[in-house]
């Protein structure tokens, strides 16, 4: 399928981030890093015409706070899609990732351990996230700023690249990142 333009923005550290908690769908505030990754997104969204680009943030605060700083001063209106929110983790929301155990090979990426997001115990799992982010993609009716979180912007962007679902750790990622994806081709902007 052939998808609008997007640059995919992931929320600032936030302070459970920082802890090295799973978040899922709890919610902690930016910390300072974090506000400053998302003035620094803005810095580097301030370099491209985004005229005629529609907003569209996860509602959870984390995101929808780092889209008030990165993407207002571009465009006028956020509209939020709780499709945009993170992969849900069930009971193992809230919980450090140090005292979690995956079972298999552990592939890391800068947003924590993958399998962990497969794993959790009663979470949404990368089929259903999977069906999620294909139904938003879909409905997608021209170029687009997105504000997601780690693991959603990671599927987001591996349907957008056709790269399967072996690509979600090996993409780049982390904290304050904006990604642009246009015709399949995906560019970190710096």
């Amino acid at each position: 399928m052939n998808y609008p333009e997007v640059y995919i923005l992931r929320h600032g550290e936030t302070f459970w981030n920082a802890e090295n908690r799973m978040q899922g769908g709890l919610n902690s505030p930016l910390t300072q890093i974090g506000h400053a990754q998302a003035t620094r997104q803005a810095a580097l969204l301030a370099d491209r015409d985004l005229s005629g680009f529609a907003a569209i943030s996860s509602p959870q605060g984390r995101a929808f706070q780092t889209a008030g700083i990165a993407v207002a001063p571009h465009i006028a209106m956020i509209n939020t899609d709780v499709r945009l929110r993170e992969i849900g983790v069930g009971t193992w929301q809230g919980r450090l990732r140090a005292e979690l155990k995956v079972e298999g090979p552990v592939q890391d990426s800068p947003d924590g351990p993958i399998a962990l997001y497969e794993q959790a115990p009663e979470g949404e799992g990368f089929d259903r996230l999977e069906a999620r982010c294909l139904a938003f993609l879909n409905d997608l009716s021209g170029p687009s700023v997105l504000v997601t979180h780690g693991i959603t912007s990671r599927m987001l962007r591996t349907i957008l690249l056709g790269a399967g679902r072996k690509a979600l750790g090996q993409l780049p990622g982390g904290q304050g990142n904006v990604f642009h994806v246009k015709d399949g081709v995906q560019t970190m902007i710096e």
